[in-house]
């Protein structure tokens, strides 16, 4: 591969050349956009929690037109949020896509900037129904689609400028730590929400709302998305990251590489790259898993007895976010080890497979008392979320960066879009068959939630084969040996 990627100067970011006083080494741009880009998908996480949040004011449990919010205050009412939760997937799946592709094209730092201040005003306009009185199922449905497709610019784009800055030693670990921001999101969201929802369950949406428009300010401000932007080479060049920063002390002129009019590439071709397809499947089930916690966690709380009692919404809220915080320690923990044995696929099947007796053990036992479902919900997290963060992180940008790319062809935002692209349109399915299955009783629900993560564990059979295969020196006869097998390979061998 080239020395340069095939692009053009983007430039230095206004705020960086603000706030500076001398030229940056590459470590302190490293963090800068570590920092930058957690906090930009932090904010993107957080605006997707109110609806979790205020489903139970705008469906209670005992429905009547005196109570909750039309049109969610009637028999069909947990049907309708379903539909509004796949409604937004549905249009956030679709469009990732799009924009993966887009992001391989133009500037990611106005690309995200443009998507996360879009993100905020539709989050917002949700919200203003509640002060502008509407009751219309339409506009609320309009408003979570059109904001699905804005959400979609976040996760291929700081995705790509994670891959562009670090190389892939200790990527698991990096990412897995860096991909801490989906639970932070969750957590603050959740407390944001739950914090003024006593106000208006308008406020819920507008206060999020606003806090994603300010991170995309900061994000136009400081995010450079490629080390050419600030004048340093391509990490992504040949050999170790280290050996491509010609000067550690850089940071002065740009090289004429940079962030837009780069040479993409298509999704078929990323399709083609091996390992892409059954990752992608496996996430559709991962985050069937994840997004069905996601939204229903809080409304679950409400409707279940914990040590004989029930909680009110806002203690739902605050306690939900509990199963982020496993979720941190479940991130960390698969990217840590998935470094430590060089096995991606192992890490995820078994981190899957791990979350069955977990979610089993949360529905029978978490109701026996606050502290059994507080240790039990962290656990589930831990599980559920480590798999996720895993194939969305460091396993994207691995593909990603496949030695299979030839020349100065990028494909990180693109491999991300698919990736995640495909696993969204499980994270929109979970949510709308959760509405419907509810109905019925939670055992249903919980039921469909092993089943997605034995499939999900499934599917990467193959690629464990291959890297059981590669650490015991044993090659795979002939007869077994075809694209999807060797899928693993760029994970365990890449060139240094």
């Amino acid at each position: 591969m080239s020395r340069h990627c095939d692009c053009c100067c983007g430039g230095i970011p206004p705020g960086i050349l603000l706030i500076r006083g001398k030229q940056w080494n590459l470590q302190t741009h490293r963090y800068m956009v570590l920092l930058t880009t957690f906090v930009a998908y932090a904010c993107y996480h957080a605006s997707r929690k109110p609806t979790g949040i205020v489903k139970s004011v705008l469906c209670p449990e005992h429905k009547g037109t005196s109570q909750g919010w039309s049109p969610f205050n009637g028999h069909d009412g947990t049907s309708k949020l379903g539909e509004i939760d796949v409604a937004f997937l549905a249009c956030y799946s679709i469009g990732m896509y799009v924009a993966g592709h887009l992001g391989d094209t133009l500037d990611l730092r106005l690309f995200l900037a443009t998507g996360m201040v879009g993100s905020g005003i539709f989050v917002s306009l949700f919200g203003m129904g509640y002060f502008w009185n509407i009751h219309s199922f339409l506009f609320y449905l309009s408003m979570q689609m059109i904001a699905g497709m804005f959400q979609a610019t976040g996760w291929p784009s700081v995705v790509a400028v994670i891959g562009n800055w670090f190389g892939k030693r200790k990527r698991g670990l990096i990412m897995g730590v860096w991909n801490a921001h989906t639970s932070v999101g969750n957590i603050s969201g959740s407390l944001l929400a739950a914090s003024v929802l006593e106000y208006g369950w308008g406020w819920s949406f507008v206060v999020p709302g606003a806090l994603i428009v300010g991170g995309g300010v900061v994000v136009y401000l400081f995010l450079a998305p490629y080390p050419e932007d600030v004048g340093f080479s391509c990490v992504h060049g040949g050999g170790d990251e280290e050996a491509q920063v010609n000067d550690e002390k850089g940071g002065g002129v740009p090289t004429r590489e940079g962030s837009v009019n780069r040479k993409s590439v298509g999704l078929v071709e990323a399709c083609m790259i091996p390992g892409v397809i059954p990752f992608a499947l496996c996430l559709f089930f991962a985050k069937l898993v994840a997004y069905t916690f996601l939204y229903w966690l809080p409304f679950y709380l409400t409707q279940t007895e914990i040590g004989g009692k029930y909680i009110s919404v806002k203690s739902a809220g605050n306690l939900s976010t509990l199963f982020d915080v496993g979720g941190i320690v479940g991130g960390i923990l698969a990217g840590y080890v998935s470094d430590k044995l060089n096995a991606r696929a192992i890490t995820a099947a078994s981190f899957m497979y791990a979350a069955i007796p977990s979610m089993l053990l949360y529905r029978h036992y978490g109701s026996v008392s606050m502290n059994a479902n507080i240790g039990l919900m962290m656990v589930t997290g831990l599980f559920v979320n480590g798999p996720y963060a895993l194939i969305t992180t460091a396993v994207s940008a691995d593909l990603g960066t496949h030695s299979s790319l030839k020349g100065d062809s990028r494909a990180l935002a693109t491999v991300t879009a698919i990736i995640d692209g495909t696993g969204s349109v499980g994270a929109a399915l979970g949510p709308l068959l959760t509405g419907f299955i509810s109905t019925r009783g939670w055992n249903e629900v919980f039921m469909m939630l092993v089943l997605g993560a034995f499939i999900a564990g499934l599917l990467l059979s193959r690629l464990i084969i291959a890297e059981i295969a590669e650490r015991s020196g044993k090659p795979l006869s002939s007869g077994q040996q075809n694209p999807e097998a060797t899928a693993s390979q760029p994970l365990l061998e890449e060139d240094r």
